[in-house]
Parts: structure tokens; sequence; C-alpha cells
């Protein structure tokens, strides 16, 4: 049986890996650690088919120590130590340690990324993870703390062209073959940022020409050799951002039908549950927010029910929140609002806290005016009463705006009605 085509070429250096840039090229910040030959732990984030594994044989490869590799769907802790301690024991003297590679290092569970901790810290080994999560959810805080996160990305198009020609030319079978590629669009498109997913793609289109006939690509033969499959969706590749991007967008234009319909898509292809629910919770607050509070509860509320009952009972709260989101009034002014007060911080550096906003608990700070003339709002009628809550230097300060729906008309009114010198 041949060896898969994405296997045969898979790259042994940097000089022939093709597609990120921004941290293999010159200026690449992996390839100045392999030059300089310190290599410190790191994360590869990014969709499959990028060449995060092969990123990683290659910084071994280059650096010359020790690899080993563990994968996190059938690893546990037993497998970790026991690699842990082989990697400590097959290092001599002062020699760089050897590198452990996890793939899908976000499946691992807590008690697994905890049993890392130790040998990453004290230099047993060097850590390469690979993930296709945001590692800031799906990675324990110490061990991400202990660890440089690089996003790799979805090839282009001009990635994808270099790969193709690669293949035809240097391939030993390939270059064999006689070939025409007369479109390429299909074939990109079903890649979809994939080297894997193309290379695959293209042997299973050699393959179903007999030896000795022509290879002819175009989008009308890749299309048919896929069976014209429009469920084209991976979880893990580019369809995937795409469809997620579909479906907050609906909700966000008051669309339940075709948003029940990317839900139905993602839960169709195998998405992450958790990642839909995740998405939910965001949109509630970005999209929803004040014009109707109780989004994000039932946001949070479906997050929790698919934590607890999994799939498939779980797409039934994912469609509640769903429709839920999607018929709901919208306004974005508290994403708006945090944005304007960031960017005030960014601009204005730390403005100091006014004295009688400050805390005094001890005489001298007391004796130097901390906490003095502060109003408390609740000993007055209504419980509210007029005072500088902002730093002296941004007095007056406009941030947040209320928006047009029932909700945040209230809470403007209420506003309006206490501070008499401004209208919200």
């Amino acid at each position: 049986m041949a060896v898969p085509l994405a296997e045969r070429l898979r790259p042994t250096t940097l000089d022939n890996y093709i597609g990120q840039s921004h941290l293999v090229g010159p200026d690449g910040v992996i390839r100045k650690m392999i030059e300089n030959k310190r290599v410190s732990s790191f994360i590869l984030w990014g969709p499959p088919g990028v060449g995060k594994t092969t990123l990683a044989n290659i910084v071994a490869t280059a650096l010359n120590v020790g690899f080993f590799t563990l994968s996190a769907i059938n690893s546990g802790v037993k497998d970790v130590r026991e690699v842990i301690e082989t990697a400590q024991k097959s290092r001599f003297f002062n020699s760089e340690p050897p590198i452990l590679f996890i793939d899908e290092i976000h499946r691992f569970s807590k008690s697994q990324q905890d049993s890392l901790l130790a040998a990453v810290e004290k230099g047993i080994v060097t850590l390469i993870g690979a993930t296709t999560e945001n590692p800031s959810f799906e990675v324990i805080r110490p061990l991400l703390s202990r660890c440089q996160v690089y996003i790799l990305k979805s090839l282009q198009k001009e990635d994808l062209q270099k790969l193709l020609e690669n293949a035809f030319k240097n391939d030993s079978l390939l270059s064999q073959r006689q070939v025409e590629i007369k479109e390429t669009d299909a074939l990109f498109g079903y890649s979809g940022g994939d080297a894997r997913k193309l290379l695959n793609i293209i042997d299973l289109i050699v393959s179903s020409v007999p030896e000795g006939h022509p290879v002819v690509f175009t989008n009308e033969i890749v299309s048919k050799e896929l069976q014209q499959n429009p469920q084209a969706y991976d979880k893990k590749g580019e369809m995937h951002y795409d469809i997620i991007s579909a479906f907050i967008k609906s909700i966000r234009g008051s669309d339940p039908d075709a948003a029940l319909y990317w839900l139905a898509r993602m839960i169709a292809a195998g998405e992450d549950p958790k990642f839909i629910a995740r998405r939910l919770v965001i949109s509630a607050s970005e999209d929803i927010g004040l014009a109707n509070p109780n989004a994000l509860l039932l946001a949070n509320a479906a997050f929790e029910a698919v934590e607890k009952i999994g799939m498939p009972e779980g797409r039934i709260p994912l469609a509640e929140a769903t429709i839920y989101l999607a018929s709901s009034p919208k306004s974005n002014s508290a994403y708006m609002g945090i944005g304007n007060a960031l960017s005030t911080v960014e601009s204005t550096g730390n403005q100091p806290v006014p004295l009688h906003l400050r805390n005094a608990p001890t005489l001298l700070m007391s004796e130097i005016g901390y906490g003095v003339n502060y109003k408390y709002p609740h000993d007055f009628s209504g419980h509210f009463v007029e005072q500088q809550y902002l730093p002296d230097g941004l007095a007056g300060l406009r941030l947040w705006e209320a928006q047009d729906n029932p909700t945040e008309a209230k809470l403007k009114d209420y506003l309006n009605k206490n501070w008499k010198d401004r209208k919200y």
C-alpha cells in the first residue's frame, strides 16, 4: 500500500516548509529560535493541515534533540509521566532538553495538564503543543503562562499553488504521471486552506485515473470525484470559521430560520457543542446586550445544560437559545461602551482616582484626604446624589450611549432624571 501523498511530501526543513511566513520567514520568531539554538516551550494554535506537527518535527530535527510525542486522544496521566521520566533519563549533562510534542493538547484534562507543569518549569522537556481550539479556554492558566502561543493561519491561495506545483514536481510517484491542471477553484475551495486535505484530494483524483492515462484537473472533475458534496464542512478547517460566522450574523440579523439552519449544519458535522454554546454567550452580550438582559441568562443556561447532558439532547437547549437570541431586540451599546472606555484608557493613561473615591483603611490616609467628602448615595432621596466619579482630567466624559429599545429607554429615563447636566 502506497504511503499517502501528504506523508510523502512532509517537509523536513524550514526551507521546504510552505506557509506561516510570519513564524518561519526570515524574521519569523520560530526561525530565529532555531538559528539561535534556543527554543522555549510554545503552543501552536491553528486549524488542521497547516503544519503544526510538521513544524514541531522540524524544530526537533534542527536542534538535534530527542523528540517525544503524545496524542491527547489516547494518552493518560500515566503516559505523560512515563514519557517525562524517559526524557529525563535520555538527557546528558548540559544538552538541550528533548521536545515533548502533544497533539490536540486542548483535549488534555486538567490533571493531565497539571502533570506537565513541573517538567516544563524545571526544563526537563521543552513542550510544544498543538491545538485547534483557543488555548485561553482549553489550556490551564499555569501551563499557558509557561508557554508562548503562536497562531498558524489557513494556507492562502498562493501557498496552495506552491504545494500543488511541488507535489507534481517532486513527488516520486506523481512526477511520473501526465498531468494537466486546467482549473484550481474547486480544488482549492474544497481544501479550505488545509494542506493535508488538498494533498488527499490530489491523491484521490490521481488514483481514479488508470496508469498511462492523463490526469486532468477541472472544477467539474474535482466536484464529481468528491461526489459534489455541498456539506464540505470540516469542524477543524476553514469552513468551520465561515459557518460560525454565518450563524452569529444570522442571530445578529434577527433571522431565527437562518440561525437554526447554520446551527444544524454545525451539529450535523460534529462541531463541539461547547464551542457553539460559548459563541451564543458572546452573542448575547455583544449583539443583544441591554436590549434584553435575559438573553445572557438563557445563553448561560444553555451552556450549562450542554455541559451537563451532552449530545444529542444538547441540541435542544442550543436551539432554544439560538431562536431566543435571534428573535430578541438588538443592542451593542455595552460592546461599544467598553470599546470607548478601553480607547480612553489607552489614550489617557493611568488617571489618578479622585481622593473622595479612595478607601481610607489607615489614619494616615484619612488625614491626607482619602475618602473625605464622599457622599453615600443611600443617604439621599432616591438613593442618588450627584458627585464626580471619573478622574479630574476626564470629568464629564460620556462613554455609554443608550440605544433605541424599551429596556434601554427605561435606563435612559432614570439616568436623565437624576443627572441634570447629562443627556443619555
